[in-house]
Formats: C-alpha cells, sequence, structure tokens
C-alpha cells in the first residue's frame, strides 16, 4: 500500500465500543506506513485509554481544544495543516450531527472545520441509530460537502442486535484511507529531479555555495516516486536520507550538476530544477589554501553553466520545472524567468527571514504559460496560467506540486 507511506493521518476517536479498534487500526496504519497522530473526544476516552493510543501511534495523544500548552501554537490549525487526511473511526451519531451542522465544540470538530485535506468517516452505532431520518439527513448532507463516508458494515452489534451500524475492519479502512491518495499519475514516467546546493571551490578548503538544505528537492523526488514515476534525483551536498524508490547521483559543483542531468536527459519526460545552483563560480581555483596574509582577497568570478535553460532547450525537451526563489517581486521574477529559459512552468517562493531555506514549511506560487482559454484539460480552478499552494509542511506541498506537474504534462500532451 505504497500510498500510504510517510502520509500524516490524523485519526480521530470518538465515544461507541468500537473505539477499541482504533488500536488496531492505529498499528495497520504504521504498519502500512503511515505517521499517525491521533485526537479523542471526552467520551472515546471512556472506552480507550490515551496512553493505549500514544503507545501504538508513537505520538502524544491529543485531547483538548483549549489546552494551553497547545493553544501558545494554535494546536487544532497546527494539526489540521499537518494533516494529509484525517480519518474519524468510530464516527458516532452525535459526532456526523455536529459536523453536519458546523458546530466546534471540541479539538476534533474544530480540526475537521479548520482542515483541507481529505476527511473520511466511519460510522459506528446501533442500527437504528444509523437508519434514523436524522442521522440519513446528516449523511446525505456531508456527503454533498465532499466528506467520505467508509462503512458502516452490516453484522452483529455490541448491543445483540443485527443490521447496518458495526465499523468497518481496520485492514479495510487502512485500503479505503489509501484511497484517498491519487497514485499512479506519473506511471512509467522518467523523473529527474535537481535538489540542494552547489559547492563552487575557492582553494581546497574553501567554497562558495548557496544556502539550501535539499528538503523542498528531495520531497518532489519522494512524492514523484510515490505517484508511480522513476524518479533519478541529482543531490548536491546535504544531510538527508536518500527517498525510496529513488536513485540519488551525489555531484558537489554547477559543473558536475549540469553533465550529471544532462546525461539523464535522454530518456526524461519530466525534469524539475529544484536545486539552488551556485550562479558563478571562481575563474581560478587555488592549488593550496590561500593564507590570511593580505587584508583584501579579490575572487574573479564566472558563470557556471546554465542547465535550467540547457535542459528546456533539448530537442523533444523533456516538460520542465524551474524555482525561482525571490526576496522581492516575486511574480514579476518568476514570469520572467519562465519566458527567458522557456519553461513549461516555474514554482515560486519567497525566502529569507525564516521562510523557504531549512524550513520544514512552504509555500508556493506556480505560473506557467498557456492560456486558460487553451487548456481544457485541466480542472477550471488549476486554470489561467497561476495557481497558489498554500504555507504547508514541505512532503505535503510536493504531492500537490506533483498532481499540478502531472496534469499539466498530460494537458500538454492532448493539446
Amino acid at each position: 500500500m505504497k500510498q500510504l507511506e510517510n502520509k500524516r493521518i490524523l485519526l480521530g476517536v470518538t465515544g461507541g465500543i468500537a473505539a477499541y479498534k482504533s488500536a488496531d487500526l492505529t498499528r495497520r496504519l504504521r504498519d502500512a506506513g503511515a505517521e499517525v497522530r491521533v485526537v479523542m473526544t471526552r467520551a472515546a476516552t471512556e472506552f480507550i485509554t490515551p496512553l493505549t493510543m500514544q503507545a501504538l501511534s508513537g505520538n502524544p495523544v491529543h485531547l483538548h481544544l483549549l489546552d494551553p500548552q497547545a493553544e501558545a501554537a494554535m494546536g487544532h490549525i497546527e494539526l489540521a495543516r499537518w494533516a494529509d487526511a484525517v480519518l474519524v473511526a468510530p464516527a458516532s451519531a452525535n459526532f456526523m450531527a455536529k459536523l453536519a451542522h458546523g458546530l466546534a465544540d471540541d479539538l476534533l470538530s474544530t480540526l475537521c472545520l479548520a482542515c483541507d485535506a481529505p476527511l473520511a468517516l466511519a460510522p459506528a452505532m446501533n442500527r437504528l441509530m444509523w437508519s434514523n431520518p436524522a442521522t440519513q439527513d446528516n449523511r446525505r448532507l456531508l456527503e454533498r460537502r465532499g466528506v467520505r463516508l467508509f462503512g458502516p458494515a452490516a453484522g452483529e452489534q455490541a448491543c445483540g442486535e443485527v443490521g447496518e451500524g458495526r465499523m468497518v475492519e481496520s485492514q479495510q479502512l487502512v485500503e479505503m484511507t489509501a484511497g484517498l491518495f491519487a497514485a499512479g499519475s506519473l506511471n512509467g514516467l522518467n523523473v529527474v529531479v535537481s535538489a540542494g546546493p552547489t559547492r563552487e571551490a575557492i582553494d581546497p578548503v574553501r567554497f562558495i555555495s548557496n544556502r539550501s538544505s535539499g528538503k523542498m528537492g528531495y520531497a518532489i523526488a519522494a512524492a514523484a516516486a510515490e505517484a508511480g514515476a522513476n524518479v533519478t534525483l541529482v543531490s548536491g551536498p546535504v544531510a538527508l536520507p536518500a527517498p525510496p524508490r529513488v536513485v540519488r547521483i551525489d555531484v558537489e559543483s554547477a559543473e558536475q550538476m549540469y553533465e550529471a542531468v544532462l546525461a539523464n536527459m535522454r530518456d526524461c519526460d519530466i525534469f524539475i530544477g529544484a536545486a539552488a545552483v551556485a550562479d558563478y563560480r571562481p575563474q581560478q581555483l587555488a592549488q593550496h589554501k590561500i593564507k590570511k596574509a593580505q587584508t583584501e582577497v579579490s575572487l574573479a568570478l564566472e558563470r557556471t553553466p546554465d542547465i535550467l535553460a540547457s535542459v528546456a532547450a533539448l530537442p523533444n525537451a523533456p516538460f520542465t520545472v524551474g524555482f525561482a526563489a525571490e526576496t522581492e517581486n516575486l511574480e514579476a521574477h518568476a514570469r520572467a524567468k519562465l519566458a527567458a529559459k522557456t519553461l513549461d512552468m516555474v514554482a515560486a517562493n519567497w525566502v529569507g527571514q525564516g521562510m523557504g531555506f531549512d524550513s520544514n514549511e512552504n509555500a508556493l506560487t506556480l505560473f506557467w504559460p498557456l492560456p486558460a482559454s487553451q487548456d481544457s484539460n485541466v480542472p477550471v480552478d488549476r486554470q489561467g496560467g497561476s495557481m497558489e499552494l498554500p504555507y504547508a509542511a514541505k512532503d505535503k506541498l510536493a504531492r500537490d506540486l506533483i498532481s499540478v506537474i502531472s496534469e499539466r504534462y498530460h494537458a500538454q500532451d492532448k493539446t
């Protein structure tokens, strides 16, 4: 179930005898590769202890909306931003009613309203409660709003009655949760991603470099692999492990990155240039360490190869995506880069003052040259030449970016 690898699943547990199944569900979600955080309602703690869920999830269990420690960092908002998907299992009739009518009087209901990630409910209740017209009205209302309902299943219930109302079994819930994530959108495609900084040597111990942790590029490579692509990651010097199912090529200088990228272009379908490549390098490399004998030292610099422009200019060039890290005039600079290098897309982000570099979160604005009027193959909300990907964890942001790149790539094939 590769769709759940490295996914962040927020598991909500509400009051009901089926809460005991949430322990097994947590274990199975983790076995499938997901990171799980648990939020419990007060009623849920009457059926299963937070300590049990903490031990199984490997994370602290969240219980209170007005926890002073959590609220100092707006805890419910942080949880909502953290989640790739929210699964409430079991979901009681009471919780479904609250959610249907927008009530937010506890942590779980509040974060469900504050989260834009996919939301799924696994109903569990007495068969008569499930068939009650009020519950069915709430079900229909929630489904119209895009909430997924997993179940309920039919069978013998804890109360001794038989009928619909049982919570779906854990393994099936894991499979249904995996289905929330689009997988295979890049099946069989060859994707090359560049990531991290380059180092341009001054002497044997000193170099010029850029501020880049490589986190965004590595997250993009992982997201492309999750989407079914054959991924080659050309990486500058970073302190990160290679993502699963990704071929990593380590380089140091801009010249080495240029050569490694171009060597992998023959069968490349999509190139994503997320690396912070040095624009200049010293004209001459000192053979020995430069001694501190002078008050001033001058360095003559020359341009490094332009990797993005070179890839985009290739015959039968791949779909080419560049990055623009800006401290001012973000849109103007991004659009200029898009046009000057004839790219298919630019992902622009602000840097400086805690944004971008070294951070685990980011936001992107995407720009592409195709007019909306010619782009009927892409959903309306993604037409128009630009799109905002809001502030989120970089792995989540990478999945969103890959989703848009996939749409643009396939739309280009059909035009």
